[in-house]
């Protein structure tokens, strides 16, 4: 339902330039940008636009733009992490070095506000307002996470409020952002900027559980990333939470190791979190993201025939396995 969309979104971005010179600047943006991934983001713009106006080619510069930032916050989040893959090749710090993806990611965010101010619309001011609330928001939750790094205990509240900020606020930007652009009223602005949220906290908790459950060949990413580097996801969390004693012993004996075979981790902490149904918990949680988002839709000031492809695109998002 979305291909016209996604193919439209795709030649914008592939024709757009980022610059040229010096090259060593340049091509790890270029590199960046072909790797494609979900484009959920620019893609929620223009189907926010889309529920209110048919010509959402006017929305694609501000499409563009969330997507940009959002693989700029990659590039850095990449090197913090000191991912290896990214969409299944290597990253940019690792084909190039650090510094070049810490220089090249701030050209992409100062390209974000170019697409931005490339909007033919009367208003820009609020909407680039909200841009930087969102982005500093961003920033502010991965801070939080890399806090929880150095912290004994983080709780299951804390972690969704952190989740919520990292990722979620942008997916709530995408929407309220093609919403604005097209003219809705104030209510389906806000509307949609809490339907995105509430999404974007069950994607973040999908990719928590396809990190330690998916298939690698599907999953673009190491399957177990999180439990090598001690991450404090939802499962992780949950099942410190519900773990009997010994349970709870175990995994803090992986948990405090300094070198070990990755694999015997992997599978060790796995069958814990098997034996507590942190796969079936994790799932309920995030259906009940997700029913809040399609309980947010039914209120939208538009006629059904019009959500629809939104909606659809939803259940696409809640079915997904990498």
């Amino acid at each position: 339902m979305t291909s016209d969309y996604l193919s439209k979104l795709n030649a914008f971005l592939d024709q757009h330039s980022y610059g040229s010179r010096p090259p060593e600047l340049y091509e790890p943006i270029y590199y960046t940008m072909s790797m494609g991934g979900k484009r959920m983001r620019p893609l929620l713009c223009l189907l926010a636009y889309s529920l209110y106006r048919d010509n959402y080619e006017k929305a694609l510069p501000a499409a563009a733009a969330v997507e940009v930032f959002h693989n700029f916050t990659l590039l850095h989040d990449d090197i913090m992490d000191q991912a290896p893959l990214r969409r299944g090749k290597p990253t940019v710090h690792e084909r190039w070095s650090t510094p070049v993806a810490i220089l090249s990611g701030d050209v992409m965010m100062v390209k974000a506000y170019d697409l931005l101010l490339d909007l033919d619309h009367r208003h820009p001011v609020p909407l680039i307002r909200k841009f930087n609330v969102t982005a500093a928001e961003v920033c502010e939750g991965q801070q939080i996470d890399m806090n929880f790094e150095q912290r004994a205990t983080v709780s299951v509240e804390e972690y969704l409020d952190m989740i919520k900020l990292k990722t979620a606020v942008l997916l709530g930007y995408s929407l309220w952002s093609g919403a604005f652009l097209a003219g809705a009223s104030h209510r389906d602005c806000d509307t949609l900027y809490d339907l995105g949220v509430a999404m974007g906290i069950g994607f973040q908790l999908t990719d928590d559980l396809l990190d330690v459950f998916a298939d690698q060949a599907k999953f673009g990413k190491q399957v177990g990333g999180d439990i090598i580097s001690n991450k404090k996801t939802y499962l992780l969390i949950r099942a410190l939470e519900d773990a009997s004693e010994a349970q709870k012993k175990n995994m803090q004996s992986w948990l405090e190791q300094k070198e070990f075979d990755k694999a015997v981790k992997v599978e060790a902490v796995t069958q814990i979190y098997k034996e507590l149904g942190i796969e079936e918990k994790t799932r309920s949680l995030i259906s009940s993201y997700f029913d809040k988002a399609f309980n947010l839709a039914s209120h939208l000031q538009v006629n059904s025939e019009t959500s629809l492809v939104l909606r659809n695109y939803m259940e696409e998002l809640i079915g997904r396995d990498h």
